[in-house]
C-alpha cells in the first residue's frame, strides 16, 4: 500500500493532541490525519470511528443491571459474568455492519446491535 493511501486515526487524548504532536504527524499524513486539532477534526467517540464505544458499554450496562443489585460484589460480578460471556464473533458483527450501513452518529449503535445481534 503506498503511503498516499494511508489515514491515521488517533483519540482526543492530550499528549495525543498537543500542537508537537499534530505537527509530527502531519508530516506523513498531511490532510489524512483524523484527530481532535488535526486537519480532520473528529470527536473521539464518534460512533463512525469507535462502535464499540457506542454499542459495547450500552450492551453490558442492559444485562449488568437485568436483576437488582444488592451489593457491590454482586455489581462486580455481573460485570465479570458479563464480559466473559462476549465472544469475539459477536464484536466482529458490531464492526461489519456498521461499516455495512454507513452509520451516522445520529443512530446509536446499541439500539442498533440489541436488534440486528
Amino acid at each position: 500500500m503506498e503511503s498516499l493511501e494511508l489515514w491515521f486515526q488517533q483519540d482526543g487524548a492530550t499528549c495525543h493532541t498537543a500542537r508537537a504532536t499534530i505537527d509530527l504527524l502531519k508530516d506523513p499524513f498531511g490532510d489524512r490525519l483524523i484527530s481532535r486539532f488535526g486537519p480532520v477534526n473528529w470527536p473521539p467517540r464518534s460512533c463512525d470511528l469507535t462502535p464499540l464505544d457506542y454499542f459495547l458499554w450500552g450492551y453490558i450496562k442492559s444485562l449488568v443491571y437485568t436483576d437488582k443489585l444488592q451489593t457491590l460484589d454482586h455489581l462486580e460480578d455481573n460485570i465479570r459474568r458479563v464480559i466473559a460471556d462476549i465472544r469475539p464473533q459477536m464484536l466482529e458483527k458490531v464492526i461489519e455492519n456498521g461499516r455495512q450501513i454507513g452509520l451516522h452518529p445520529s443512530q446509536p449503535w446499541q439500539s442498533y446491535a440489541r436488534n440486528h445481534i
